[in-house]
């Protein structure tokens, strides 16, 4: 291991010390038996269907499935209501509240600041460059003992790039915390996850999401992996049934059906290489940024404008211009072929007009 972790010195004290709740199901791991160990109703559930028995807490299978699929062990898993559970237990079992901080590199996922405001856990921000990299320097030198995580998008959000490996590897061995690396947008980038750097970093964790390539962010499914000891903390402090059965049985399905998603991704890809090429045609774009996400970050004249105006066209993008860094721009997320051309049928439009 190039980075070793002490969790007794990171863990908040009463979360080392704490006792879990042993649920019905963590007590029977089997799936066939007479049960009557956990107050469930035996008769079914009312308007059909069989969803009167608890899930798998620990939602073995999909998990299994996962892990072959992103060559980690299902220990390295834990499976989440969406990517912002997660973040919400990084806070609660890691950063003691009035005490510690966490460093946030605007723009970014705005999660991450909200869930620092409601754990009562103060941020230090230091802004990305000109071009949306890491002040890997400035974020190296501000880095204290009380920095217990860093957060890192990539490709990042609202920007769309990927941060440079080599940064990423720089900060992880410099962080006296963990570097939280979320990955919500990989499977549109050309370049690879960090995953593979699980075995050499024990305070990296990485973020994933089933809600974007995945197409199933109704589902609310989110993966974070880690260290195996940053997982057990995770399913000591999470509620006991925080994964449904239904999203479970779905997600798996899913993951058999990987081909779907690779074809989806490239239909998106096409889609937003177009995308770009006839923005960049229109005289009111300034410029589009490079992107390795379903998503396109479009300088514009007049943003708040335009937004209002393809607004009440039922046509919604999302405003960023008063985001750091990103003044004057609007967030475009690619749809399908017809919806991608609607607005730019909309925005020629204009021009005209």
């Amino acid at each position: 291991m190039k980075k070793k972790i002490n969790l007794t010195e990171l863990v908040r004290e009463h979360i080392l010390n704490l006792k879990p709740y042993s649920s019905a199901r963590d007590e029977y791991e089997g799936k066939v038996g007479i049960f009557l160990d956990a107050n469930e109703n035996p008769l079914g559930s009312v308007g059909g269907g069989h969803f009167n028995r608890y899930p798998d807490p620990l939602q073995r299978e999909v998990k299994e499935k996962l892990a072959s699929i992103k060559k980690v062990d299902p220990a390295q898993i834990f499976l989440g209501n969406g990517s912002d559970e997660a973040i919400d237990l990084l806070f609660r079992i890691f950063c003691e509240p009035r005490k510690d901080h966490v460093m946030l590199l605007p723009p970014t996922y705005g999660m991450y600041k909200v869930s620092a405001d409601i754990n009562l856990v103060s941020t230090v921000e230091i802004p990305l460059r000109d071009d949306f990299q890491l002040d890997t320097e400035e974020i190296v030198s501000s880095i204290m003992p009380g920095t217990k995580i860093i957060f890192i998008c990539s490709p990042n959000n609202p920007t769309g790039n990927l941060m440079r490996k080599q940064s990423l590897e720089l900060i992880l061995q410099q962080a006296s915390g963990l570097v939280v690396v979320d990955e919500a947008y990989i499977d549109f980038a050309e370049g690879e996850s960090v995953l593979p750097l699980l075995k050499e970093y024990e305070n990296l964790v990485v973020l994933q999401t089933f809600s974007k390539a995945w197409g199933l962010a109704n589902l609310r499914l989110g993966m974070a992996f880690a260290h195996p000891d940053i997982i057990k903390l995770f399913n000591k402090v999470k509620p006991p049934y925080n994964v449904n059965g239904k999203t479970q049985e779905l997600a798996l399905g899913a993951l058999g059906k990987e081909d779907q998603k690779k074809e989806m991704v490239q239909t998106i890809l096409t889609q937003r290489e177009v995308m770009e090429k006839e923005l960049l045609e229109l005289p009111m774009v300034e410029k589009t940024f490079p992107t390795h996400a379903n998503f396109i970050l479009v300088k514009v004249d007049k943003p708040n404008e335009l937004y209002n105006i393809l607004i009440d066209q039922q046509i919604i993008v999302r405003n960023r211009s008063r985001v750091t860094l990103c003044e004057g721009c609007l967030r475009i997320t690619i749809g399908t072929e017809e919806e991608n051309q609607s607005l730019i049928k909309a925005l020629k439009a204009l021009q005209t007009a």
